[in-house]
């Protein structure tokens, strides 16, 4: 147990480490990330991942389940989980004129759950919410003058979500759950107009910090149907003003601070997000089916380019688990899965609707008695190519460890 202890929390460093290292080299650039606070982060990087990211509506004592948080009465007794996951991503850009590639890996998710006493589990982990990279050129014409200056805006940052989730359960077929977390992070702009790449080029920096706790509320249902277990599930993530500050800088490549000064900013809201989820299983065939909706007008300025709006998500899979049988237990053994997911945008950009559809697909294996590897693929295309909109084509490989070990319980000597 201490050697596969001992490869797990070296897996965890290397992978973290790799991506600290990738996701400083910005080598992905996404245009859609530099409107309001990014990129939200909707899909589930653990083993909801190749069934489209759906399983609000699912129970499982196999792997830890934030998408409800009403799920963690479903982890077994004396059981310690550990889980860390890491994202590649390649990405093909094209418009009518040009097509470029890129790609990055990035840390994912961090988390550990177990029942606290036998109604009650947890789990803490920390996940990304959003997601700012973007880097745009273009040429700046000085008025009553032919003369073009070259422009760079660059865009980085996104919020972090740390979490401490709990369930209870009610009776034989019901359990709540309720999810505490703290969301923060930077959004920092930079603009380098007229830069040449001197250590003297002079460029401005804005630097938003945005924080505030938020609240998920989760139900879940299981109840057997024939030969098949039912399983239905109901979330509500609050609405939350996140506090804003904000600082206005104008410095050198080499650092040096020029001016400073503190911006006046209005909070940033974050609407009420309702979910609804599905799942009916035989044991080993398991069917999910997932709603998300969140209605973003009107809660935050428009822009001249961009408007709020409401995004949805709709997503589903299919689960194929095989098992073996050691003495009178049934133990887990490869689960195949294959989905898809569709999903609307918070915003609309110059007048279009940002649309992102995946096909998904996931194997979760075993590496002895305590730990799990996980892999997912996700093929999908995002945006459009109308009103000079970039339209973008992505592979998303996902990587997860796992570890399942005895906790909690005292040795008996003879």
């Amino acid at each position: 147990m201490q050697t596969k202890l001992y490869l797990t929390l070296c897996g965890c460093s290397l992978m973290l480490l790799a991506a600290k290292q990738t996701s400083a080299q910005k080598g992905m650039n996404s245009l859609y990330s530099s409107y309001g606070i990014g990129d939200l982060e909707d899909k589930d990087y653990s083993r909801n991942f190749g069934v489209g990211s759906a399983g609000i509506g699912r129970r499982s004592g196999n792997y830890l389940n934030e998408l409800n948080p009403a799920s963690y009465s479903a982890l077994p007794t004396q059981r310690f989980f550990f889980e860390v996951s890491g994202a590649g991503r390649m990405m093909q850009y094209s418009t009518s004129t040009y097509t470029q590639s890129a790609g990055d890996l990035n840390f994912k998710k961090i988390a550990m759950g177990f029942k606290a006493a036998k109604p009650w589990g947890v789990s803490i982990g920390v996940t990304p919410f959003s997601n700012i990279d973007y880097k745009v050129l273009n040429t700046k014409y000085i008025t009553g003058t032919p003369t073009g200056v070259r422009s760079a805006i660059e865009g980085s940052g996104g919020l972090t979500r740390a979490y401490f989730s709990n369930a209870v359960q009610l009776g034989k077929h019901f359990s709540v759950g309720l999810s505490g977390a703290f969301l923060f992070g930077n959004v920092t702009t930079t603009d380098s107009t007229g830069s040449t790449g001197a250590s003297s080029d002079v460029f401005t920096e804005n630097a938003r910090s945005l924080r505030n706790f938020n609240l998920t509320s989760g139900l879940q249902y299981s109840g057997r149907v024939g030969n098949m277990i039912l399983g239905a599930g109901l979330t509500y993530r609050m609405q939350t003003k996140l506090r804003s500050s904000q600082t206005f800088t104008i410095k050198d490549n080499s650092d040096n601070t020029y001016y400073e000064e503190d911006v006046r900013t209005s909070d940033y809201v974050i609407p009420a997000q309702y979910g609804a989820g599905l799942s009916l299983t035989n044991g080993r065939l398991t069917a999910v089916a997932d709603y998300k909706m969140a209605d973003w007008a009107g809660k935050n300025s428009n822009e001249s380019d961009y408007i709020y709006t409401k995004s949805q998500r709709v997503a589903g899979g299919l689960e194929y688990s095989f098992y073996k049988y050691y003495l009178n237990s049934r133990v887990e053994g490869l689960s195949l899965q294959l989905g898809a997911n569709y999903q609307n945008s918070y915003m609309k950009v110059k007048g279009q609707d940002i649309r992102d559809f995946g096909i998904t697909a996931g194997a979760s294996l075993p590496a002895g008695s305590t730990l799990r590897y996980y892999v997912g693929l996700e093929v999908g295309q995002r945006g459009t190519q109308n009103k000079g909109l970039i339209q973008e084509n992505y592979l998303n490989i996902v990587f997860s460890l796992s570890m399942r070990d005895l906790w909690f319980f005292k040795r008996v000597e003879y």
